[in-house]
């Protein structure tokens, strides 16, 4: 870890505009040229087939855990439950390892909003970050609790959007 920076922040990306992992992704890469090592956790991705997940495979910049088997989105509520518990075991795990100087929680946030999380774990969490941690976690409805613990709180409004006229996500942009 660099020397310049004693303490690790806690970084929030949320709302409704579509950003949020991108701008983790773009904080990662950022990262891990400056030395860092940076583990990215997936909460609500179930897919390896993103651009991220092929650019790791060839730059091994970064690690990224997806403990989802398939996208959160086409699993039944009770498997939701399960990989959400399962991300959650390794975030702390990755947080505590003393192996990461950044760690990602990518979609955490969302997994809090959908109810697959409780507010208590995600506080849990953040308040056992070791000083010297970059924290980074994003997703949709982060609530008051977790805005008040961070230092560094982004909201992505979305003003225009390509799906409101039928553009699906495409690859290489939005996945």
């Amino acid at each position: 870890m660099s020397e310049c920076r004693p303490e690790g922040l806690i970084q929030v990306y949320t709302g409704n505009g579509k950003g949020k992992t991108t701008a983790a992704l773009g904080l990662a890469l950022r990262a891990s040229g400056g030395g860092f090592r940076v583990c990215f956790i997936q909460f609500m991705k179930g897919t390896l087939d993103c651009g991220e997940h092929k650019f790791v495979k060839r730059f091994p910049a970064f690690e990224i855990i997806q403990p989802a088997k398939t996208s959160y989105w086409d699993q039944p509520a009770a498997d939701r439950l399960e990989d959400a518990a399962r991300a959650l075991e390794l975030s702390r795990q990755a947080v505590s390892s003393g192996k990461y100087d950044m760690v990602i929680l990518d979609e955490m946030m969302t997994a809090y909003h959908s109810g697959l999380l409780a507010l208590d774990d995600v506080v849990g969490l953040i308040k056992v970050k070791p000083a010297q941690l970059e924290l980074v976690l994003t997703g949709r409805g982060a609530p008051p609790e977790v805005i008040e613990l961070a230092d560094l709180v982004t909201e992505m409004r979305e003003i225009k959007h390509p799906f409101a006229r039928g553009i699906p996500a495409r690859r290489g942009v939005e996945f």
